[in-house]
């Protein structure tokens, strides 16, 4: 199971919200590059990059701190946050991004996902994010009737890489993860899953790990910068 360190954008920072609220954002830092170059050098293999402003805006905003990160590197970086264009998802491909992640898209226009899924073999995932079970858009401002597993299963053919699975509920609130729900979709699919949301020491992805499905990764933000869950150590974990 791979651990994700997340960048979080906003305003070009690295913040981390709780529950997703915008206005409940904590700065972490004011140099993206320089962290994501310290994850890299603390030994993680990939980086979990959200462009927050985009995920409102419905378009990127922070291009310039991800461009910075990309050039800081040379770990494979995922990226979610207003990709919902062909065109949106081919520049940053072409940027050197391994992979970017549809949210709102694969609810609105789930061709799409298909298409790019198809274009660019491995590099499209899915990105579900719910409360309660249901899936939201748009930064998650909006909440829709689709249930997060029947999205999920309705994918199952796409060639999709990966379903990155947060329960906003348990985002940035130090509580841990979901287990139940995330490893239930984890079961319900044979696309690789992502866990997201909440996980907040090295309990929790012990947890995670252990759970009895297939977990491809586990994605962690607050912990990691405030301290709680120490980096080396779940690394060795994982990698153990």
């Amino acid at each position: 199971m791979i651990l994700y360190p997340a960048i979080d954008l906003k305003d070009g920072q690295c913040v981390r919200l709780l529950r997703g609220e915008m206005d409940k954002a904590t700065v972490f830092g004011d140099d993206p590059a320089a962290q994501a170059r310290a994850f890299q050098e603390a030994g993680c293999e990939w980086l979990h990059l959200v462009d927050l402003n985009g995920a409102f805006a419905g378009t990127p905003v922070n291009a310039a701190a991800v461009e910075a990160i990309l050039a800081a590197t040379d770990i494979p970086a995922q990226l979610g946050g207003g990709i919902r264009d062909m065109a949106t998802i081919e520049t940053w491909l072409d940027r050197g991004l391994a992979r970017v992640i549809l949210g709102t898209v694969a609810v609105e226009n789930p061709g799409l996902v298909r298409a790019a899924a198809r274009a660019f073999p491995g590099r499209v995932a899915v990105g579900i994010d719910a409360r309660g079970g249901r899936v939201a858009t748009k930064g998650w401002a909006e909440v829709t009737d689709v249930d997060a597993t029947e999205l999920a299963r309705s994918f199952e053919d796409a060639g999709v890489a990966a379903i990155i699975y947060t329960d906003i509920e348990r985002d940035g609130a130090m509580q841990g993860p979901n287990i139940a729900a995330t490893a239930a979709l984890a079961r319900a699919v044979t696309i690789p899953v992502i866990a997201s949301g909440g996980v907040s020491s090295l309990d929790d992805l012990i947890a995670l790990r252990d759970c009895g499905a297939p977990l491809a990764g586990a994605i962690s933000g607050r912990a990691l910068y405030d301290g709680a869950l120490d980096l080396k150590a779940a690394l060795a974990a994982l990698a153990g």
